[in-house]
């Protein structure tokens, strides 16, 4: 799972439900996102496997579904 900038929370708590399941998860750096807010909330709860900048989410994507 992953989230992107946006604001509020239920990105955050659906991406935790998935890490508690030992999905793998992905929140946009703060650096590059315009609006903080969703992936803030996903890194304070701890949904947050990995914080990787825009630019390099897709490429970890790809990474992690490679077998």
């Amino acid at each position: 799972g992953v989230v992107l900038t946006g604001m509020g929370e239920d990105g955050a708590r659906g991406l935790l439900q998935l890490r508690n399941l030992k999905m793998r998860t992905i929140a946009q750096d703060e650096a590059s996102a315009l609006i903080y807010g969703m992936p803030k909330a996903a890194v304070d709860c701890g949904a947050a496997e990995q914080v990787l900048p825009l630019d390099r989410i897709a490429r970890r994507i790809l990474e992690l579904c490679q077998c």
